[in-house]
């Protein structure tokens, strides 16, 4: 069976007859248990209505099944609550079943749903048992719910199958199926739901043995795209969640209570009702009851509008938009806002005899909670969140082009001024629809209510009541209008590219290393993450960590204001209190840097292919020629393109490959001279595509233009990225594909990039770069001692990264294809201040790393042979 990303087309015999006849055959256990489940139900005339009163206790899980019907268990997976029941329940096995067995094999596939479905039901029976004293009213609301149908075996058939699947596909599909399931238990909260929660996770625990391996715990590593996906899952969640409690007849879960801070979905009980109208002081409460009664589906939406923004900006953040992390940041703040004044209403004493019970936010009756903490701990999930978009800003830097949001606010301005005045308007025409029938000043009032919810945080019955159905029409529909129009239009800007999001300081290094140029890594300068400094017609990029002042590369502008450009920037980061250093620099600026007392250290090896002498020819090409020739038998072609322009199905699966290589890493992506998916997503960038046939992607590298006079003379690798699954030699493919076309097209160099803390032996070096180029040595005033005690640790650490990071394999993969090696250097002031640079530079590259990771490294560094 395919991955999900696999993007190939489904064989045509799966479509046919003769094909189902086979994928039928292939799942026997799946078929098995379909025809069981059917006849069960109509043996026992349970397909009308479910099971006979006689029949349920001995069927249906209950929390009192064990010790007296202990085969419930078991047997409550074949029987359904009705005909709809068995048509879903069918339906839900057929989709987990049909695929899912196939991949595990029918024993395993059947022992994983069968222990699975148990287990589900033992632990939630353990879970109950355990939290009868601490959530005692939520337990005793469960005391008569049970459990029926093969839902919570098709959770754990679900959830054991994705431990054959890749470590990307394996994580995202669990967190998905996790997260659904958690939402209705922590929302909805009937024993169901903890049923399917129990067995989806004995699933995922199940899967990892009947595969022969261990369960793994801990936090896996992400990179920065994967992040901003799970904090818009999580986001999502919290958004319906109180719209499933607000919706659900009996939402007893413990955050649903968080219903009546994100909604205003209030149930009217038709007695209470009954009882309110037939007094005459409370006409106005009885009018504004019947309101929210035959509110459709609109006073629906505006009484989950948080909850709508929400979800908005959740695809915001998976975008990485700074503007959605704003305003989502915006709402979880006024959220935690509403529920501290919530909290602090069951903190303070209560009222005095005779007096009104107290009321929380959106009317929740305080009262009604015996205990406290059943209402103050789900009051801290917005703060939960707030805090969490905090700690996360940085996974957000996309901004949209200039003018972006102030054309938004002007439309919806514009669209708040028109729907009023066609409210107020209509509303003179249809007055007689109201009661009592208002006049101009009365629906001026009312203008701001229209674009809320329905009394939603203010206490107090409106002024007028719509009768007639065209009034009811008219009230209901501006605020959704206004909303749906301002939501529209908000997702236009996260759905626009993000090119010409640069600040204005970026724009002008952008158009500085256009006009003069710079060297083969100095596209990297444009990369989020850099600050500026200018000096005339030159900048320096640097980034700040730590007081270290870490410059990428040698200064870009004229040739002859380099020196010059060195020296002001030095002063100017002694003047801000920072140590200056330069990272990545070539021979000539560390020349330089030595007749100022300098000191330096080797610490990259860049590889550079002269394109005029590219051929690949000759028995030292022979691995070269191998995959070219592999590939045009495999049908597999170099493409250019840009991520941009890319079909949204290339995306997905560029997307994918990436996100799959950080998935099996057990650390977090690097960065600072490391590309990811945010910079590969420039319109200036190239990606050349490793495609065939039927539009599956092999193999991505991206490529950074190098400018000369503002002409581009040649390209620098990037990122790069293989399917786990496809053709293994692509990536030498794309790169001497990539040399070819180059060459074709007039340019001078390619260059390979540089391997961080990797370098090759003297004897080794083209002629890029010299033996006492390579052979570890610094120069400058510095110690001596000082400077080889440095090499000696790079070299060290390059070596204990080697299986971690693998950046020496990289420049040992890079030397099949015969390039010049020239050296990159470190350049500082002090040796005395190379502990401190050391540290600035882990994390430039590693911003994100927490203790985990950190010891997961360590660990790595401490036990490499």
């Amino acid at each position: 069976m395919r991955q999900p990303d696999q993007g190939r087309r489904v064989p045509s015999g799966y479509r046919t007859p003769a094909g189902w006849a086979r994928v039928l055959r292939g799942s026997p256990a799946t078929v098995i248990f379909v025809v069981l489940f059917w006849a069960t139900g109509a043996v026992s005339a349970s397909l009308r209505s479910g099971p006979p009163p006689f029949l349920l206790p001995h069927v249906a899980a209950t929390s009192r099944s064990v010790p007296d019907h202990w085969w419930a268990l078991f047997l409550s997976a074949f029987w359904e609550r009705g005909l709809t029941g068995y048509v879903v329940g069918t339906l839900v096995v057929l989709l987990a079943g049909l695929p899912l067995e196939r991949r595990l094999g029918s024993l395993k596939f059947a022992s994983a749903a069968l222990a699975g479905h148990v287990l589900g039901i033992v632990a939630t029976l353990g879970f109950l048992a355990v939290a009868r004293g601490l959530m005692g009213s939520w337990i005793r609301d469960l005391s008569g719910h049970f459990f029926l149908g093969p839902s919570a075996l098709a959770c754990a058939a679900a959830m054991a199958a994705t431990a054959s699947l890749s470590t990307l596909w394996r994580r995202r599909i669990r967190v998905v199926i996790l997260a659904v399931l958690l939402l209705f238990a922590m929302y909805a909260g009937g024993f169901e739901d903890l049923v399917r929660l129990g067995a989806a996770a004995a699933g995922g625990l199940l899967g990892p043995v009947l595969v022969g391996r261990r369960p793994r715990f801990g936090r896996p590593a992400v990179s920065r795209h994967e992040a901003r996906i799970l904090v818009a899952l999580l986001l999502t969640v919290a958004a319906i969640g109180p719209v499933v409690a607000g919706l659900a007849p009996h939402a007893v879960g413990p955050l649903s209570v968080l219903k009546f801070l994100l909604t205003n979905i209030q149930p009217v009980d038709p007695a209470a009702l009954q009882a309110s109208c037939s007094r005459p002081a409370d006409l106005r409460d009885c009018a504004a009851a019947q309101l929210q009664l035959r509110a459709g589906a609109g006073g629906i939406f505006m009484a989950i509008l948080p909850s709508f923004l929400l979800l908005l900006f959740a695809d915001g953040l998976r975008r990485g938009r700074r503007f959605a992390w704003a305003g989502a940041l915006l709402i979880q703040a006024s959220l935690s806002l509403l529920a501290a004044v919530t909290i602090a209403g069951v903190l303070l004493p209560p009222p005095g005899p005779g007096l009104p019970s107290r009321e929380g936010v959106g009317g929740i009756e305080l009262s009604g909670y015996s205990h406290p903490l059943s209402l103050v701990l789900p009051m801290l999930l917005p703060v939960f969140l707030t805090v969490l978009l905090l700690a996360g800003r940085n996974l957000f830097p996309v901004r949209a082009p200039r003018g972006t949001y102030r054309r938004l606010a002007h439309r919806v301005v514009v669209a708040f001024v028109l729907l009023s005045v066609v409210y107020v308007g209509l509303g003179l025409l249809l007055a007689a629809g109201f009661t009592p029938v208002p006049g101009l000043p009365q629906l001026l009032a009312d203008v701001p209510d229209r674009f809320l919810p329905l009394g939603f945080l203010v206490d107090r019955s409106p002024a007028f009541f719509p009768e007639s159905t065209a009034a009811v029409v008219l009230y209901e529909s501006i605020g959704v209008v206004f909303w749906a129009w301002t939501g529209a239009l908000l997702l236009r800007t996260f759905l626009r590219p993000a090119h010409g999001r640069h600040s204005a300081d970026e724009e002008r290094a952008r158009r500085i290393l256009k006009s003069h140029g710079g060297g083969s890594l100095s596209w990297m300068t444009t990369w989020d993450g850099n600050s500026y400094w200018f000096s005339g017609s030159s900048f320096i990029a640097y980034r700040v960590r730590s007081g270290v002042a870490v410059a990428l590369g040698p200064p870009v502008g004229p040739e002859a204001d380099r020196e010059a450009a060195f020296t002001e920037f030095a002063r100017h980061c002694r003047l801000s209190g920072w140590t200056p250093c330069f990272y990545f620099v070539p021979e000539d600026l560390r020349g330089l840097a030595a007749s100022l007392g300098w000191g330096s250290v080797q610490v990259a090896q860049e590889t550079v292919l002269r394109l005029d002498e590219v051929s690949f020819r000759g028995k030292k090409f022979q691995d070269i020629r191998t995959a070219l020739n592999r590939a045009a038998k495999a049908g597999i072609r170099a493409e250019w393109t840009t991520f941009a322009r890319a079909p949204l199905a290339v995306q997905a699966q560029i997307e994918a490959i990436s996100e799959e290589w950080v998935a099996d890493k057990k650390v977090p992506e690097m960065g600072f001279t490391l590309g990811s998916l945010d910079e590969l997503d420039d319109p200036e960038v190239r990606c050349l595509l490793a495609i065939d046939a039927d539009h599956t992607v092999h193999a991505v590298a991206s490529w950074l233009p190098v400018y000369r006079n503002g002409y581009v003379v040649g390209w620098t690798l990037d990122f790069m990225r293989r399917r786990g699954d496809g053709f293994r030699a692509s990536i030498d493919f794309l790169i001497a594909s990539a040399a070819l076309s180059l060459q074709d097209e007039g340019c001078e160099f390619m260059s390979l990039s540089g391997a961080p803390l990797a370098r090759v032996p003297s004897a080794s070096v083209g002629r890029g770069g010299s033996a006492a180029a390579l052979d570890g040595s610094a120069v400058g005033s510095g110690a001596p001692d000082a400077n080889g005690a440095l090499d000696r640790m790079l070299d060290w650490l390059g070596a204990a990264l080697e299986p971690v990071y693998g950046f020496r394999s990289l420049l040992a993969f890079k030397a099949k294809f015969k390039p010049d090696y020239e050296p990159m250097y470190l350049l500082y002031p002090d040796a005395a201040a190379l502990p401190a640079i050391a540290n600035a530079l882990t994390r430039a590259y590693l911003p994100s790393i927490n203790l985990g990771q950190g010891l997961t490294l360590v660990r790595g560094l401490l036990t490499r042979r």
